[in-house]
């Protein structure tokens, strides 16, 4: 995996996680500007997606296992559009903490997945 892009992409859930958790602080919930800075993270997150399909591909084997890591890869690439999604359904503070957690599980399973691959 390229350890840039993990690193990129868990940084910026952190910052989405830690930029949502301000807004539940202020009893907020998630506005436009969030969404957009979750289409960012998810952006990052698919193209992870496809930089691990590719190198799939190309033959490369992940040191776990093959069938963890794409597992992870696309629990990698969910997690944020659904707590998105999830904070649709409530519009009060409990829709940023919701994506929050979301970015807060994303950079989790970045280092998840920077293990399985045998960083």
């Amino acid at each position: 995996m390229l350890d840039v892009l993990t690193l990129v992409t868990g940084v910026a859930a952190l910052l989405l996680a830690a930029w949502c958790g301000w807004a539940a602080y202020r009893d907020q919930p998630t506005k436009d500007w969030h969404f957009i800075g979750m289409a960012v993270v998810t952006l990052l997150a698919l193209i992870q997606l496809v930089v691990g399909i590719v190198l799939l591909a190309r033959g490369e084997e992940p040191e776990q296992g093959t069938t963890i890591f794409v597992a992870y890869l696309l629990g990698a690439f969910a997690c944020v559009p659904a707590a998105g999604f999830m904070s649709l359904a409530e519009r009060t503070r409990w829709g940023s903490v919701t994506v929050a957690a979301g970015g807060v599980v994303l950079a989790v399973l970045q280092v998840r997945l920077y293990d399985i691959w045998g960083g």
